[in-house]
């Protein structure tokens, strides 16, 4: 029932926040895609605080605000640290779903097995030996095993969908960096032949 009450909330929470996280990574994107200066986006995108993608790109502002000549594998290797910290925040209570997949079958199945146990010491105690006798008690017992079955089938499924959303946004954190790049060196070259003119 624990496991069971524990990763429902899970899911609920993880639902929102992904469905947030996926509008807002859209909106960054579509932000990135009209813009053709980095203030523009900067300044555009400040409400989307649960983007990854956004936060990718704070990273790689961070960095170039350190540096006085440009130098593109650093601001890369910010990206891909922030990248990794963004995917560690998605796979945050992942572990929980993918323990209860795997745990509540056997939960389940030692309290079978631990009520069928029960059910014949009272079948041996009894004056006559019927299956009426002991079959109220291995019905009550099943009733574990169904339980650990019902807790582990939704946490498998949940387990399974989250993954593949987090290796999704992990994808698009990586794609995004790539063409960020880009972006900067575009940027930087650009800059360099105004200042030439």
């Amino acid at each position: 029932l624990i496991f069971s009450v524990v990763s429902w909330a899970i899911i609920f929470s993880k639902s929102r926040s992904t469905k947030k996280i996926r509008q807002q990574n859209e909106e960054f994107f579509a932000i990135f895609e009209q813009s053709n200066r980095w203030a523009e986006i900067y300044s555009r995108t400040t409400s989307l605080n649960e983007s990854p993608v956004r936060n990718v790109f704070l990273a790689a502002n961070k960095e170039l605000q350190k540096q006085k000549i440009l130098n593109l594998d650093a601001v890369g290797r910010s990206m891909q640290s922030a990248a990794i910290t963004e995917t560690t925040k998605l796979e945050k209570n992942l572990g929980w779903l993918a323990s209860t997949a795997s745990a509540s079958p056997f939960i389940g199945l030692f309290g079978t097995v631990v009520g069928i146990i029960i059910a014949f010491q009272g079948l041996s105690q009894a004056a006559t030996a019927s299956i009426q006798a002991v079959a109220p008690g291995i019905a009550e017992a099943l009733i574990a095993t169904a339980a650990g079955i019902a807790a582990a089938v939704p946490a498998v499924l949940a387990y399974n969908h989250f993954l593949n959303i987090v290796r999704t946004l992990a994808a698009e954190m990586d794609s995004f960096s790539l063409n960020l790049l880009n972006f900067i060196e575009r940027e930087a070259a650009s800059t360099q032949v105004s200042t030439m003119n």
